[in-house]
């Protein structure tokens, strides 16, 4: 598939977008890159975009009987959803890193479920990004947050250029080499 661009469904391209605006407000929260912005700016994107639009985006993958991204949309638009209203909550560090955790072995799961290169990175970047959130929280470093915090930045970006290359019909892969060539001997 060397140049070939996968648009995939509607839903795909809708999920991706919710996906991606969430991670990069989200995680652009935890990086301090842009002065007085925080995690919890980033609350009302999470709770709309990144679980309502995200969940309902799933529902409708799931009626197309497409089942990786269905069960991924739902499953990351119901736990945005949940950090949404729960922020602001006083709950202890603990429990907070746990519930990161737990987010970070859902993020494991749609890693590891297979389907589009794009989306397994995403996937991939956010599991280490949350695990990397958690356990800042739960050591209490906010240096292990600020780099949770780029790894969902990149993430958002990757998902964000799934679904932008999928409507603008970039490429997706990069080109493969014929078996054999590029090296030569000589002599």
């Amino acid at each position: 598939m060397d140049n070939d661009v996968s648009a995939g469904s509607t839903t795909t391209i809708v999920g991706r977008l919710a996906l991606g605006v969430t991670l990069l407000a989200f995680g652009l929260g935890y990086t301090d890159l842009i002065d007085g912005v925080t995690a919890a700016d980033a609350v009302s994107i999470a709770h709309y975009v990144g679980g309502v639009a995200l969940f309902v985006a799933g529902l409708l993958a799931l009626r197309d009987r497409d089942t990786v991204t269905g069960t991924a949309h739902t499953a990351l638009g119901a736990l945005w959803f949940t950090w949404a209203v729960s922020a602001g909550s006083q709950v202890s560090d603990n429990a907070a890193g746990l519930f990161l955790l737990l987010f970070a072995l859902v993020a494991l799961s749609l890693t590891l479920a297979g389907g589009d290169r794009l989306d397994q990175g995403a996937h991939g970047l956010f599991t280490v990004g949350l695990v990397l959130l958690a356990v800042g929280r739960l050591a209490d470093s906010g240096a292990l947050a600020k780099a949770g915090g780029w790894f969902a930045v990149a993430a958002g970006a990757v998902a964000w250029y799934a679904a932008t290359a999928a409507l603008a019909h970039w490429p997706t892969a990069l080109p493969r080499r014929a078996a054999g060539r590029g090296v030569t001997a000589t002599g």
